[in-house]
């Protein structure tokens, strides 16, 4: 009973929770008491009684987050257990509680209120009276927690109301039917100057002294002879105000009580003033419509945009059918902006009076009711005729340009002033082998060999600085590995003030250029000197004939001693070797046409590794065969083209023979387009110097093994038959590769024409 009244004349919160906690842990007796409150699923400890003190912040908020859990875990009225069984064995320890009895505090709706912790009750209370007293305590102690969270709310409420009431902008105040003030805002008595407080009690008319009004109602803000709320603009020391007014009944008898609210529009009416201003005067054409395809309201641009002589007339119009081409362009604008609600940089042709096309650009949005139904479309509408034109005027010449950079064969990369490849035109992608993200974006000098990357710079910084370079020919490094020769020209590009922006790097592949002007230098080269030779071989041979018939009559004559005709012989020997020299040099200057008949060529490669074959056999030389039995025949002389053969196989003995290793080679023979081609590799040495292997008189061989005319006088036979002979190192393995393409006889490239357009 004593707590009950304690409890009962307790309405606020804080005094409440401590006393309920103190008299509750008394009462039980209890060692220590705690009280948490609920805030929604949470628990938050708002009171302790313990003798020893209160714990520490960190173990409340740790003894929150166990409660918080046991009340959803455990929804019994009254709970009692070991406190380590309940809260656990690690906060239980730090807390210093043995034993916990927990008991829930609910409203009447049921809601769980809060918590009541008692700790180290003794151990009588599980008896039957010990707990009917604490569900006495437990119910004394929800009706007062649930009768201060009523009051707080309704305090809460009423605080709250009259903090809106004082923070309203607008001018609010209430009298009585004696036109007697009841209650002012605060703006209201900040706008005259005085407390709330003062103005209350004081006359509507001496209140609002200001009003222009005079006489008539003691009330100016009251409509005389109105019973009702009633809005009206009343003009207030150069200001406008909108006035609302209301009528309620008050409290018990205080009978009836009006509120007026007064509103300043002032910058309302001059916003509308400075709207219709635009409206009227903005060159973009602006207008509001029904739905069902009315204006409500245009502007005079819509107008002359339009072509129609007035605004009334165009507000007579019917939108789909004399605004739209037709109804369907006008249902496509309604269903996109009902479904979106606003469209931006809507694009759609319409038609002037007179019947001529406007593009036009509109921004619009749909105005709906409290319902959602659309109620009004409202925009602006761009004439963009002239922007359509010229557009499509630059895409006319963007597509030109477009069609001749990518078309073009040379390579167009631009690089900004940092040299980073902006762009790069289709040629880049094709003959430069490259993927878009390994150029853009990167260095132009990165793609630049490093042996001329130095001179590159230097060019890139000239035309930074505004020159022109042309025709520097470089090293360029395409996407698959391999070096190719460019032709570059380098242009700057410049902005409205002429400072350099952009760099243009125009790229003309010469890379086969080059070697076509190497094959014709060579080829000009053994023409010299076959002339050369033919003319010199004519002049050793006259000389060579005397001293060989000398030399006969010598070795003949018995007046000869012995020891000298042993010199004579070796004369007679070395004079022979010189006269097939010459023979070899008249053969190189191709005095005389050879013959040519239709041979197969696999059969004068067998046999001319017949020639050969003991040597090969002998010296452990592995010879690899890979002929094509289908090979079409070739014209050529059969003796000719032996002797090239020979002499590349020649070759390739003694380089193996050099190597000092297992010796082999590989001879192919196969059909390439219209050619007969012959392969021969070895695994000897390689080849020294690639670039003089087919000049006359170079070798590598030691004095008397060779003449350095065979390689040479191939090189002629085979040019002299209309096809190619060219060499190269192996890659990856040792020794090198000789190639001779013949041209087919023309009977076989006819029949293989004919095959092909069949099978097509």
């Amino acid at each position: 009973m004593g707590l009950a009244l304690e409890l009962g004349s307790s309405l606020r919160l804080p005094a409440l929770v401590k006393n309920l906690t103190a008299r509750a842990t008394s009462i039980l007796g209890a060692r220590v008491g705690a009280l948490a409150l609920a805030q929604g699923t949470l628990l938050e400890i708002v009171a302790i009684h313990d003798p020893g003190g209160e714990p520490e912040r960190g173990l409340v908020r740790s003894l929150n987050v166990g409660l918080s859990e046991m009340a959803v875990k455990d929804a019994a009225p009254i709970t009692s257990a070991p406190a380590a069984h309940l809260l656990g064995k690690e906060l239980a320890t730090r807390l210093g509680w043995r034993d916990l009895t927990v008991a829930r505090l609910t409203s009447g709706e049921g809601i769980m209120l809060g918590m009541l912790c008692l700790v180290g009750r003794p151990a009588a209370s599980a008896s039957a009276p010990d707990e009917d007293l604490l569900r006495a305590v437990m119910g004394q102690a929800s009706v007062a927690l649930d009768n201060c969270r009523l009051f707080s709310r309704i305090e809460q409420a009423n605080r709250h109301w009259m903090e809106i009431f004082d923070s309203m902008d607008d001018l609010i105040v209430v009298h009585d039917e004696s036109n007697r003030v009841l209650r002012v805002n605060r703006t209201l008595a900040e706008s005259i100057g005085a407390k709330p407080s003062e103005l209350i009690g004081m006359s509507m008319r001496a209140l609002v002294a200001f009003a222009t009004q005079r006489g008539g109602h003691a009330c100016p803000f009251c409509r005389r002879g109105s019973d009702s709320s009633d809005d009206y603009l009343h003009p207030v020391l150069e200001r406008t105000y909108l006035i609302s007014t209301s009528r309620i009944h008050g409290a018990l008898e205080e009978g009836l009580q009006t509120i007026h609210v007064l509103k300043d529009i002032s910058e309302r009416r001059e916003a509308e003033r400075r709207y219709r201003e635009l409206f009227d005067n903005i060159h973009e054409g602006l207008f509001f419509s029904t739905p069902e395809g009315r204006f409500i309201e245009v502007n005079d641009a819509l107008v002359r945009m339009l072509r129609y002589e007035s605004r009334e007339e165009l507000l007579q119009a019917d939108i789909g059918k004399q605004i739209y081409f037709s109804p369907g362009q006008r249902d496509r604008f309604r269903a996109a902006l009902e479904k979106e609600g606003i469209l931006r940089n809507y694009e759609e042709t319409l038609r002037r009076k007179d019947g001529a096309v406007i593009y036009s650009m509109q921004n619009c949005f749909a105005v709906r009711d409290p319902s959602g139904k659309v109620t009004q479309y409202r925009g602006l509408i761009l004439d963009i005729t002239e922007q359509k034109k010229f557009q499509a005027q630059l895409q006319r010449e963007r597509d030109f340009n477009s069609k001749i950079l990518n078309n073009t064969q040379s390579m167009i990369l631009v690089a900004d002033t940092a040299g980073l490849v902006s762009y790069a035109n289709r040629r880049c992608f094709e003959a430069g082998a490259f993927r878009e993200r390994e150029l853009l974006g990167h260095p132009l000098s990165e793609f630049i060999h490093e042996s001329r990357r130095d001179g590159f710079d230097h060019a890139f910084q000239s035309t930074l600085d505004g020159q022109q370079v042309d025709n520097l020919e470089l090293p360029f490094l395409r996407g698959d590995g391999k070096v190719g020769q460019f032709s570059v020209n380098l242009s700057p590009m410049r902005d409205e003030q002429g400072a350099v922006t952009s760099i243009v790097a125009v790229m003309t592949d010469i890379t086969d250029a080059l070697q076509l002007q190497a094959k014709f230098m060579q080829t000009e080269k053994m023409a010299a000197i076959g002339q050369l030779v033919s003319g010199v071989a004519h002049e050793v041979n006259n000389p060579l004939t005397v001293i060989l018939g000398f030399a006969d009559l010598l070795s003949e004559s018995p007046e000869v001693p012995e020891a000298a005709r042993k010199d004579l012989e070796v004369i007679v020997q070395e004079a022979q070797r010189t006269k097939l020299i010459v023979q070899n040099l008249l053969s190189f200057a191709r005095k005389m046409p050879p013959q040519r008949e239709s041979v197969e060529l696999n059969a004068i490669i067998r046999k001319t590794l017949q020639l050969r074959s003991y040597d090969f056999t002998n010296h452990g030389v592995e010879i690899v065969e890979q002929l094509d039995d289908s090979l079409p025949p070739v014209t050529c002389d059969p003796h000719q083209l032996q002797q090239v053969v020979l002499n590349i196989l020649n070759n390739a003995y003694d380089s193996v023979r050099e190597a000092g290793r297992s010796g082999r080679i590989e001879i192919r023979s196969e059909k390439a387009e219209e050619w007969a081609q012959i392969s021969i590799m070895d695994n000897g040495t390689g080849i020294v110097q690639p670039d003089k292997i087919f000049d006359p008189f170079f070798t590598t061989k030691e004095v008397g093994k060779g003449t350095g005319l065979g390689l040479s006088i191939c090189y002629g036979i085979v040019r002299e038959h209309g096809g190619e002979i060219s060499s190269h190192n192996n890659q990856g393995v040792p020794g090198a590769t000789f190639v001779v393409r013949l041209p087919l006889a023309q009977d076989a490239v006819t029949a293989a024409a004919a095959a092909a357009g069949g099978s097509q």
